[in-house]
């Protein structure tokens, strides 16, 4: 049934009339519904691994937007906790964990008992897989290594990710380690999501913008290589989605190393660049601008069939260039959903 859902197909470089769409973090803050159920799970983290929550989340947008895919709720950061790292999210401040910024706390670190702590989230998938409606394909996601190395590396969020590229540099050896057990349970995890029935998987590099050439060929590329062939040795047919923001012209090169089915471009990105050198090459998603969904207006219409127009003569996913903010209008949601179900090539 998945092969023939129009999500699954575009993954597949199948053409079709109309283009699918989704969009990250569209289970969330801009909800009403949402900041309901979330204040009633008590923290972020019981309502990630709480399934019967996490399943309603997910499927909260559906009623409203009648997307192509839903993702599986949860957050990138519950692998390191799962390792061993304490994480806590507080208001004001986001994800804060115990920095690993050595060897000695690296050693602490551990696969033991990886899968119990993630039960919940498997148990989410499985429910997911089993209440979504017939035409939505379900998406499995990780956080990439680098990018979630740069939070247990730093302890948490910075804006150019100068300790864990500082701890590259001078503690090559330890911070390889850590890469390498980031891409083993990665690739554990996802392989677990498929088996308990996501259809897609989608990996996201948030920071590997952040990276030069070199560096991200070591950091992003090698291990995203590593985690396809893993996975694919495992779930041969299920399509895999990367994201490296702010890769800028190191796609094709991430692309054509990684082997994924498609790729997600952030706002930053060029469509007639996508177009002519990506798409050849793979199945493209994105990449409205998510403060254009917050302003609406004219504006907003014209980004749209903008993006539509330059990306219909190849395979292509429409979303945005990274995730929904929390003071986004569910109306103007609605409206991009409604242009794009409407759209035809």
């Amino acid at each position: 049934m998945s092969k023939n859902k129009l999500f699954i197909q575009t993954l597949k470089g199948i053409p079709s009339e109309r283009v699918p769409f989704w969009f990250m973090r569209q289970a969330g803050r801009y909800l009403p519904e949402y900041m309901k159920l979330r204040k009633e799970a008590g923290s972020f983290l019981d309502l990630c691994y709480n399934p019967e929550f996490a399943t309603e989340v997910t499927l909260q947008p559906l009623r409203r937007f009648n997307m192509d895919a839903a993702i599986l709720f949860s957050d990138i950061l519950v692998v390191p906790h799962a390792l061993g790292q304490d994480l806590a999210f507080k208001t004001g401040e986001g994800p804060v964990l115990t920095p690993v910024d050595n060897l000695e706390k690296f050693k602490a670190l551990s696969m033991e008992g990886f899968h119990e702590h993630l039960s919940p989230v498997y148990e989410t998938v499985s429910n997911l897989s089993k209440k979504l409606p017939d035409h939505v394909a379900l998406i499995g996601f990780a956080g990439a290594p680098w990018t979630v190395a740069t939070y247990m590396v730093n302890g948490k969020g910075s804006k150019d990710q100068a300790e864990t590229r500082l701890m590259a540099y001078q503690d090559r050896a330890t911070f390889e380690k850590l890469i390498d057990l980031l891409v083993q349970s990665t690739s554990e995890y996802l392989i677990r999501q498929a088996d308990h029935g996501a259809e897609a998987l989608q990996i996201f590099d948030s920071w590997s913008g952040t990276l030069p050439a070199d560096e991200f060929i070591k950091w992003c590329i090698e291990p995203m290589q590593k985690i396809v062939q893993n996975i694919r040795a495992v779930h041969p047919e299920i399509p895999i989605i990367g994201f490296p923001k702010g890769a800028g012209a190191k796609i094709r090169n991430y692309v054509n190393k990684t082997k994924v089915d498609g790729v997600s471009i952030d706002t930053s990105t060029s469509t007639s660049w996508v177009r002519n050198v990506i798409q050849p090459l793979c199945a493209v998603q994105g990449n409205l601008d998510p403060l254009l969904l917050v302003s609406g207006g004219a504006a907003l219409e014209k980004a749209v069939y903008h993006i539509l127009d330059h990306l219909k003569e190849g395979p292509h996913i429409f979303n945005l260039g990274h995730g929904i903010v929390p003071q986004t209008p569910p109306e103007n949601v609605k409206l991009v959903s409604d242009i794009i179900l409407n759209y035809r090539r």
